[in-house]
């Protein structure tokens, strides 16, 4: 090693070591970021109330889980009753700064609700399959002004108005169905007055929605009288077990990484940085290729799919309609419960709006395919306008 390279080397330490000092002793700058986790004591972080949840529902049971709403209920799900409904009873609890849940989660909630139960979400944006299904719009009041007015429209709450500012939004339910929603709350943008609170009456159960999930944050639970706000918004929350969804709401991810410790200091970040980049320009500048030319190799043929339609060809050729409708029917039935999860031993109502809620296909489409499987069990020879017809209808569901 030359005396050159000896002085880059130490050069580069030295100024490693001044980057890691600086930043090591400069003043931590406060997080403000709306991160709605769970294990996060940052202001906008929901770790005080994960801690006093319990003792804010002093008489109901919280259950926290971390799976997709979709998997959680329906495990729930009492698929062998004649009623099929779900063996659990209480409320959905979801609070996070923009929508995670997923479509066919959403299809589940809804299936949970109107089923008698309660979803209570405060979020600044909703599910698209949500706002549609129970008529409701967001819209966003931009503002100068640093707090924003909140209150109640119940008698009993409307006089206690609560100013909060960090982490609050603009948005505000632009449009709702009045015939199925009750206006509870609202909040006021200097002489505006906008409706961030509702319930929407869905079936058998109802939805609470909330625009400001600031107000459950680690700053407004602390700050003044601003906890009071956040009571009184639960305090519409049925008397029952409250079910808090907190996939996405907790560091966990981040424990995996080999390389956590590193990127959490912005000191050790750059230097992580600046050592990768050393060793790619090293790269370009002094790797020489010595591995031949990798050959293509082609890969084997697919001979399943052929031999799928061979079969098929002849079962057709020889006019065996029944048979190849049997299989049909097979294949669509193991495609049911593989997918989405649906038990097919009964095809009766039930599956229908079952498969209905949570494949999205329309109803009438599923009831006229049960319909026909039905008369074809029946029937004692099917001929080839019955299979092309059960053949268009499965294919319409499945695709």
């Amino acid at each position: 090693m030359n005396r050159t390279l000896k002085i880059y080397i130490t050069l580069l330490v030295l100024v490693l070591v001044g980057i890691i000092y600086v930043d090591a002793n400069r003043p931590k700058p406060i997080d403000w970021r709306p991160t709605y986790k769970v294990s996060s004591k940052t202001p906008l972080g929901l770790y005080v109330l994960d801690q006093e949840i319990e003792s804010l529902f002093s008489e109901q049971k919280v259950e926290r889980f971390k799976i997709t709403p979709y998997e959680f209920f329906d495990a729930h799900y009492d698929y062998d009753t004649l009623v099929n409904a779900y063996d659990i009873r209480g409320t959905l609890l979801s609070i996070t700064n923009e929508n995670t849940i997923d479509e066919e989660s959403i299809g589940e909630i809804l299936l949970f609700v109107s089923h008698g139960n309660q979803a209570f979400m405060s979020m600044n944006s909703f599910s698209e399959l949500l706002s549609d299904t129970l008529n409701f719009k967001i819209g966003n009041q931009y503002y100068y002004k640093d707090t924003v007015q909140n209150y109640l429209a119940n008698p009993k709450f409307s006089d206690a108005k609560y100013k909060m500012g960090a982490g609050f939004s603009g948005r505000y339910f632009r449009e709702i169905d009045t015939l199925n929603t009750t206006i509870l709350g609202y909040q006021k943008i200097a002489d505006s007055t906008f409706v961030n609170f509702i319930k929407v009456d869905y079936k058998e159960g109802s939805f609470l929605l909330h625009t400001q999930p600031a107000a459950f944050s680690n700053y407004h639970l602390l700050k003044d009288n601003h906890s009071e706000y956040t009571q009184k918004l639960f305090s519409y929350i049925a008397n029952q077990p409250v079910y808090w969804y907190q996939k996405n709401l907790t560091d966990e991810s981040i424990s995996q990484s080999p390389l956590r410790f590193i990127f959490a200091h912005p000191a050790l970040t750059w230097a992580w940085y600046f050592f990768l980049i050393g060793m790619i320009v090293f790269i370009l500048f002094n790797a020489k290729r010595k591995q031949r030319i990798v050959p293509i190799i082609k890969p084997l043929e697919n001979t399943t799919v052929d031999f799928t339609k061979t079969i098929g060809n002849l079962y057709f050729q020889e006019g065996n309609h029944g048979n190849l409708i049997d299989k049909k029917i097979i294949f669509f039935l193991e495609k049911i419960r593989t997918v989405y999860l649906i038990d097919t031993t009964k095809l009766d109502d039930a599956f229908v709006k079952k498969l209905h809620l949570k494949s999205g296909k329309d109803q009438l489409l599923i009831d006229k395919a049960v319909r026909l499987i039905h008369k074809h069990q029946k029937r004692y020879q099917s001929t080839e306008e019955d299979l092309i017809e059960i053949n268009n209808i499965l294919e319409k569901i499945i695709e």
